[in-house]
């Protein structure tokens, strides 16, 4: 098997990144792989702002992994940085291949590269396969989160 590169994502990529988002019953319940237009909406909005990191990871020619890092500047931890990991896929014909760990260790060195001291991610708390993807990467359960819909 080929290796991929990651690399930033382009405004093509949209239809392969949707398609992996809505790829689980969370996704599917919350993703409209037919109908990119908002997509490309926050896509370009994402690519205007320089703290916006959205990346795919390729293998021949075809995006097979996605995320997006955010760099936040922040005034606590004596005026750190901190990055955040979201939205994490792997194609289902790739998971379990290492592909996951590599598109986190590219986050986490990329974080450090831009400058950040802390490096955070959620993950649905149904996601009980993931928590400990993240856990055995070196992540910590520290924080009790909270979402208001808008």
């Amino acid at each position: 098997m080929s290796e991929f590169e990651i690399r930033r994502a382009s405004e093509d990529d949209l239809p392969a990144i949707v398609a992996m988002l809505a790829d689980d019953p969370l996704g599917a319940a919350r993703e409209t792989p037919d109908d990119l237009t908002p997509y490309r909406t926050a896509y370009e909005q994402l690519a205007a702002d320089p703290n916006q990191h959205l990346v795919v990871a390729v293998r021949d020619g075809r995006p097979v992994g996605t995320l997006q890092l955010t760099v936040v500047p922040g005034l606590s931890r004596r005026g750190s940085s901190r990055s955040i990991i979201e939205a994490v896929r792997v194609h289902s014909d790739e998971r379990g291949n290492g592909l996951g760990t590599r598109l986190i260790e590219w986050a986490v060195e990329e974080s450090r590269t831009l400058g950040c001291r802390l490096v955070q991610l959620t993950s649905d708390a149904t996601r009980i396969d993931a928590h400990r993807f993240y856990e055995r990467l070196g992540f910590e359960a520290s924080h009790l989160g909270f979402k208001l819909q808008l």
